[in-house]
């Protein structure tokens, strides 16, 4: 259990708003007179967020989440939706911001078709070392290049290819292996993925993600044996500034996507501080490091919420 005096909890903030905030520091004195104290400014958007941020170790309520989140979206400048449900505590909560709104799913679609290929492993309906083989349909520029005609690869090379690595081919390849895009989104939609059209308009909320991660970690899409095969694909891979970055040493599996202005994350957290929570961010009109640093800061406070409802 978690226990954090207030004064600790409004210091830990206050450092590390100190860090991030932007900042005018005064270092100029007179000759004549002792050097001074530097000064320093914070933005409005800055001071109500170290305020809200200290709040989380006192409260438990999710209201204080959205009063965290909402300065830190209006100062950001883009579009952001945010999910929060937990799995674990004693009264766990779902907690939204923003999460209906529809964003583009970038590769965030491989969660579902990994998940999908998961349940199909664990029912014993699929082989994960079946083969399947390359069409010029599914080739798009990504992180391996030696597809050719005829190329077959078992559905476990394609799958650490698409998770770890999130690469383009190898996703197209396991959509039309579970029976493409109509396949894919009548699954996802049984499963609370109702707003998402995955792979060909390519859209996706941050609920329905959560809804895809709730159903996983809780063993509605194939239980043990179906998180035994796709945990690890979706563990310590190539992207990991958004999220995991936010969070205690923890395990997390996570699928990220991005494009242009959109950078997307969407995790499970095995063990939370209150237990193992599902977390989805979704993020449009930043791109590059602002957008994997706005999602680790969400993340972050998150993680101090879940401390506080622990220390209940």
């Amino acid at each position: 259990m978690v226990r954090r005096s207030v004064t600790a909890a409004l210091i830990a903030a206050g450092a590390v708003m100190l860090a991030a905030a932007p900042m005018q520091v005064d270092a100029r004195a007179p000759r004549s007179s002792p050097a001074r104290t530097p000064t320093v400014t914070f933005t409005a958007a800055a001071m109500r967020h170290l305020v809200a941020t200290a709040s989380l170790a006192v409260s438990r309520d999710p209201l204080f989440l959205t009063a965290v989140v909402d300065p830190l979206v209006a100062s950001s400048g883009g579009s952001v939706g945010v999910t929060l449900v937990e799995l674990g505590g004693a009264t766990p909560i779902t907690w939204s911001y923003g999460g209906s709104g529809v964003f583009v799913a970038a590769s965030t679609y491989k969660l579902a078709a990994l998940m999908m290929e998961a349940q199909g492993i664990a029912s014993g309906a699929t082989d994960p070392n079946g083969l399947v083989c390359f069409q010029d349909s599914d080739y798009e520029d990504g992180w391996y290049t030696d597809y050719a005609d005829g190329a077959c690869y078992t559905r476990n090379e394609l799958a650490y290819r698409a998770g770890h690595d999130s690469d383009n081919t190898a996703g197209h390849m396991l959509v039309r292996d579970v029976g493409g895009a109509d396949a894919l989104n009548a699954w996802a939609a049984s499963y609370g993925a109702v707003d998402s059209v995955f792979f060909t308009d390519n859209t996706t909320t941050a609920d329905d993600l959560a809804s895809l991660w709730s159903a996983e970690a809780t063993g509605k899409l194939g239980g043990a044996a179906a998180q035994a095969w796709l945990y690890p694909l979706l563990t310590d891979t190539e992207t990991e500034s958004g999220i995991p970055a936010g969070v205690g040493a923890t395990t997390v599996v996570h699928k990220t996507g991005t494009i242009d202005a959109v950078d997307n994350d969407a995790a499970l957290v095995v063990s939370g501080p209150n237990g193992a929570y599902v977390l989805t961010v979704m993020t449009d009109g930043l791109g590059g490091d602002a957008g994997w640093q706005l999602i680790a800061t969400i993340s972050s406070d998150v993680w101090a919420f879940e401390a506080a409802r622990a220390a209940r």
